[in-house]
């Protein structure tokens, strides 16, 4: 697949390069008459034009010498590119280009104050004004690449003119960059320092204003090393803020104990509370009790309950008893006086704290204005300080009379002149006079209709092509079918056979064969001519009849003449025996037109032309008949219907395809549609033979030369 698209894209490609080279071997008397006249006139302009020389000063830029470096202690300062192309359009100003016109006394110049009379200039400050605009068109001022060099520039059609404005522009611009710098400089010193004592005044009222302010609202502050920590009010939120998170804490976790404690009471009793059984004193009453306990135990065991040690034994356990309880509750007494002791402490914060927010809410706004009034003081320093940082160099560039740039290489007079680049000038006019050339072919190509190659028969025609014809310089080009039968014409008319009748004999249903055109003048009584006589030369019994009886070309093409014709047979004045020609070369015959005939009536509008034909059939293999053209003339479309074939000629590359497309139209209504399209005078360079000239030439060993 790959190679088939390769191989459809080389055709194409082939098929466009042929095409091309037709059209320029068609049309190159035309090419050569444009680019001819295109490039004469290009050569002549290069030629006429004068001479230009253009002289380079070379300037560079020196940042060391700026006194605002020098100032700063750095050794090497960068200018940027905005400085730079500053210093360049410093070169274009009027007043430099005045001051160089006064120094090399130009207005004298008669060539610049012709030019300046020309601009309208009459007085001398106009003339002046004139020149110097003149000089600034002519001055070209550019920096050389990222350094810091300036290439100044100047043209002029005398060379050492060109040198000397270049040097003189270049020395104004240095010594006028010095003192514009300084008289600037001192200017801005001066409003520096008027400046500077404002704004120090500024500064001294703006303080004032925010101490006082800050001192009649309460805004005082704490200082903490020499820096500034808030105001007092300020100071106090986070202390409060974090001793009441501290008191809150500790208020919930002795609530959180007493709740517990008191929980544990009501389930299991008092003793069973985690502080009371924490408790030393309980822990010191629980011993005395346990002690008791075996006491009692033992005094049981020995006298018995009633004994009275057993009852004093008793009577101590229920003493213990009741200080234990006593101890147990006291004990869960105090855990809720601790919670309520901590809950008072936090609340007496929570007053305290809401006190004081209350009050720095009130001085929110106060702050504000004070900030404000102390930005305000500090803008001012800051703006002080720049000032006098720039009041300090300007004062300094005041005082500097070095200029930041100098002359590396004067300008010279040029020894060749910059323009016109004469061979390059002449080679692009033969660059556009060729290619105004071949526009030229192209857009008489474009408007072209006329048939031209295969395509516009098969494509635009819808018709089928038999034969191309080339075209020959011959007087008789039909002689050359007997004369020269091995020549490429005569191959083209068997061609145009076989593609008629096809390569397997003779039907016998095409006997009658008429040849017609769109128009006068195409080739079609040449065309049938040779082709009758190609059939003659096939051992075929060949008649031809010249039918187009207002021109009677065919005596004229065949070189025979006769006495009578088939204008004295239609008006009855022949028979068909007196009209019949025979020719010197060959088996052909011929009825002829003895001169052209011009009549009101039609030859045609009898059976006389029908029993003819009919004759014709019986004593012929093969009629042809050269009708006249279709377009503009009803005979032909009248003879066409006799016919069993017709046969379409076209010139190449004259007829219209739109006249063309009217005659085929015209045969189609009368039912007789042609049976192929013979394109006359074709040139030997189309591609409609053998595909153009190249490959024409490969079958140059098969053609006899048609005009040896």
């Amino acid at each position: 697949m790959e190679i088939a698209i390769a191989q459809q894209e080389e055709s194409t490609l082939a098929e466009v390069i042929l095409r091309a080279r037709d059209v320029f071997v068609r049309r190159w008397k035309v090419f050569a008459l444009v680019f001819a006249a295109l490039f004469v006139v290009g050569v002549a302009v290069v030629f006429v034009l004068k001479p230009k020389y253009i002289a380079t000063t070379h300037i560079r830029i020196d940042p060391s010498r700026d006194p605002v470096a020098a100032q700063t202690n750095e050794v090497k300062t960068g200018l940027s590119d905005g400085a730079i192309e500053t210093e360049v359009a410093a070169f274009y100003s009027l007043a430099l280009a005045k001051s160089v016109v006064d120094d090399l006394q130009l207005t004298k110049d008669p060539a610049l104050v012709e030019l300046a009379q020309k601009a309208g200039a009459a007085t001398p400050d106009d003339i002046k004004t004139s020149i110097a605009n003149e000089l600034l068109r002519r001055l070209n001022v550019a920096r050389e690449q990222t350094t810091y060099v300036l290439d100044v520039n100047f043209t002029d059609n005398d060379p050492v003119k060109a040198a000397q404005v270049a040097n003189a522009f270049s020395e104004h611009y240095i010594a006028g960059s010095v003192g514009s710098r300084t008289s600037v400089a001192s200017a801005q010193a001066e409003w520096y320092q008027q400046q500077l004592q404002k704004l120090s005044q500024e500064i001294t009222q703006a303080d004032d204003a925010a101490a006082r302010f800050k001192a009649a609202h309460g805004l005082t502050v704490s200082t903490s090393s020499g820096s500034s920590s808030g105001t007092l009010v300020d100071q106090q939120v986070p202390s409060l803020a974090s001793s009441l998170a501290d008191a809150e804490s500790t208020a919930a976790a002795a609530r959180a104990q007493y709740q517990s404690a008191l929980a544990q009471a009501a389930r299991h009793g008092v003793g069973s509370v985690q502080e009371v059984l924490a408790s030393p004193i309980i822990a010191q009453l629980q011993a005395q009790r346990s002690a008791l306990v075996q006491q009692q135990q033992q005094a049981n065991a020995n006298f018995g309950p009633m004994h009275p040690s057993a009852r004093q034994t008793n009577a101590g356990l229920e003493e213990l008893d009741k200080q234990i309880a006593a101890e147990s509750q006291k004990i869960v007494s105090s855990l809720g006086s601790v919670a309520a002791s901590a809950q008072a402490r936090a609340d007496s914060l929570r007053g305290s704290l809401k006190s004081v927010e209350g009050i720095r809410t009130g001085q929110a706004a106060d702050s504000v204005t004070a900030n404000a009034l102390d930005r305000e003081a500090e803008a001012k320093r800051d703006l002080y300080k720049q000032l006098s940082e720039q009041a300090q160099a300007s004062l300094q560039a005041s005082q500097n009379s070095m200029s930041s740039a100098t002359i590396i290489d004067k300008a010279v007079p040029p020894q060749e002149p910059s323009s016109p680049n004469r061979p390059l000038f002449i080679v692009l006019a033969a660059i556009f006079a060729a290619i105004a050339g071949t526009a030229t072919i192209a857009m008489q190509e474009l408007l072209s209709g006329s048939v031209r190659n295969t395509d516009d028969i098969e494509k635009k025609l819808g018709q089928r092509l038999l034969s191309a014809i080339p075209n020959v310089k011959d007087d008789k080009p039909a002689a050359l079918i007997t004369e020269r039968p091995t020549s490429i014409y005569a191959e083209a008319f068997r061609i145009a056979r076989t593609g008629l009748f096809g390569a397997r004999g003779w039907p016998t249903d095409s006997a009658i064969i008429a040849f017609t055109s769109s128009l006068p003048g195409e080739g079609k009584t040449t065309s049938s001519l040779a082709f009758s006589r190609s059939l003659a030369d096939s051992q075929r019994r060949t008649l031809i009849i010249d039918c187009d009886v207002r021109r009677a070309a065919l005596p004229g093409a065949s070189g025979v003449v006769c006495d009578k014709g088939l204008v004295e047979y239609l008006g009855g004045e022949a028979e068909i025996s007196d009209i019949v020609v025979h020719a010197d070369d060959g088996g052909l015959d011929m009825i002829l037109v003895k001169a052209p005939y011009f009549s009101t009536t039609n030859l045609f509008d009898n059976d006389r032309m029908a029993k003819l034909l009919a004759w014709a059939r019986q004593n012929y293999d093969q009629i042809v008949l050269d009708l006249p053209p279709i377009v503009g003339l009803a005979d032909g479309r009248n003879l066409a219907a006799m016919a069993d074939v017709v046969v379409f000629v076209v010139k190449w590359n004259a007829t219209p395809v739109a006249i063309v497309r009217s005659a085929l139209d015209a045969l189609q209504d009368i039912g007789k549609a042609p049976a192929g399209v013979i394109v006359n005078a074709v040139s030997e360079t189309s591609d409609m033979l053998a595909s153009g000239y190249y490959y024409l030439n490969r079958y140059s060993s098969y053609y006899q030369n048609a005009n040896a």
